[in-house]
């Protein structure tokens, strides 16, 4: 006998999270509320809106109803109490550290990160005076060793773009757990389908949605999931925008107002209210769509990226294979672990000729896309040393997995005899 009371399982949250049909027209879809702002019922419905004492909508740069069914479900899709979605992953990383980080303070990253993150914490963040140290998201015990009483949060990604790598993450939650930090985590290329950071540990997740998540290469977006677990009043250091009385609410100190979703709405109310990150609500309805079919997605990716790391791992050309679903790969064990449902569809391998071996394989694919971006539909495939990369120094693009032998590749929803004949067709190009 079925158990009615049950929780809805991911597939289902996929398609209903946060959403219900429309109040005013009975419209099954989410529609898409493409207005800037939105009438108030009178004076006292204004006043306790902005006094934020009732939730509601406003201006779009501070939430749209399109939006916060998008957020509903990212929360409830990764077991979070609330999510903010921004105008890019980029966008989520600025005001999660934002709300986080005061001048002079310091953070702990692994240097296994995608290329834009890197360049974003080394320069953009130094000009807030924002301080990155670089940890090995290989060796949980380096995040240990970097922590400085300016420490205010450690950051990694679950499975690291480019490389692959399924991340230890119990292990650096204990670090930060026992420094008594905020442990992020970028969920991106895993989604909440192949892991939850939350059940191992993780404060605060960071999505760029317009990966896997929305999944069809149409739409830009970012979230940041609150996961609830932070104890923001107890903690060891204070964390000036939760805990102390915030001027522009007359006060109100938002730890003590909000609990287990604070930091959701301090990164909304102190951070995308004065920094102005907003994602349209067109771009939040194209994720909205592309999250009702993430299972059916993700199980495809994961499927076809096994079949192509195999055939790569056999080939004469190709001097090796990183891919965490390899039975042969120093991550497999971590990745069952933490990502028993598969390895993600992202991963890299060296070609034995190196740089110019890679820049020619790229140039003779005619189904895989040559473009920066992953999370598609499509097989997509990248050089990063002569792109995403191009801008970090030789031993920076080496320690993020990123050699001047390294192609990436993101494997697609395509069949996979048509992608793997792809390969082999520009393998054979290769001097």
């Amino acid at each position: 006998m079925n158990d009615t009371n049950s929780a809805p399982k991911f597939s289902t949250l996929a398609v209903h999270a946060g959403a219900a049909p429309d109040a005013a027209t009975g419209a099954r879809a989410t529609p898409i509320y493409q207005s800037t702002s939105f009438v108030f019922n009178d004076a006292d419905h204004a006043s306790a809106l902005f006094a934020l004492e009732i939730f509601g909508n406003i201006y779009t740069r501070l939430g749209n109803p399109t939006q916060a069914v998008l957020e509903s479900r990212v929360a409830a899709l990764e077991g979070g109490t609330a999510a903010l979605a921004t105008a890019s992953g980029h966008a989520a990383q600025l005001l999660a550290f934002h709300t986080l980080l005061e001048p002079g303070d310091e953070f702990i990253a692994g240097r296994q990160l995608y290329g834009g993150s890197v360049n974003q914490f080394n320069h953009a963040f130094k000009k807030f005076n924002w301080n990155v140290v670089w940890a090995d998201s290989t060796d949980p015990a380096s995040f240990e060793r970097a922590i400085t009483p300016r420490t205010r949060a450690i950051f990694c990604e679950s499975i690291a773009n480019p490389g692959g790598v399924v991340v230890d993450l119990p292990a650096i939650a204990a670090i930060a757990k026992k420094a008594g930090i905020p442990f992020i985590v970028d969920n991106t290329l895993a989604t909440p389908y192949l892991c939850r950071p939350k059940e191992h540990g993780a404060d605060i997740v960071i999505h760029s949605l317009t990966k896997f998540m929305g999944g069809h290469g149409n739409s830009i977006g970012g979230a940041i999931v609150d996961c609830g677990s932070f104890d923001w009043q107890g903690a060891k250091i204070r964390y000036k925008t939760l805990v102390e009385p915030n001027a522009s609410y007359n006060g109100m100190r938002l730890a003590e107002t909000f609990g287990d979703f604070s930091f959701a709405i301090a990164c909304r109310v102190m951070g995308l209210r004065d920094l102005g990150p907003a994602i349209s609500p067109f771009n939040a309805f194209m994720l909205l769509t592309g999250i009702e079919t993430l299972p059916l997605r993700m199980r495809a990716h994961c499927d076809n990226a096994l079949a192509v790391a195999t055939y790569l791992e056999a080939h004469p050309k190709v001097a090796w294979v990183n891919y965490a679903g390899l039975p042969s790969n120093r991550y497999h064990d971590v990745q069952r672990r933490i990502c028993p449902a598969g390895a993600g569809a992202v991963f890299t391998f060296g070609l034995k000729g190196g740089y110019e071996a890679g820049i020619g394989f790229v140039s003779g694919l005619r189904i895989l896309s040559h473009l920066a971006n992953i999370g598609d539909t499509r097989s997509l495939v990248i050089h990063p040393a002569s792109t995403t990369h191009r801008q970090l120094t030789d031993e920076q693009r080496k320690a993020a997995g990123a050699g001047p032998d390294v192609v990436r590749l993101s494997v697609g929803i395509e069949d996979k005899a048509d992608i793997i004949a792809d390969i082999s067709q520009a393998l054979d190009q290769v001097a």
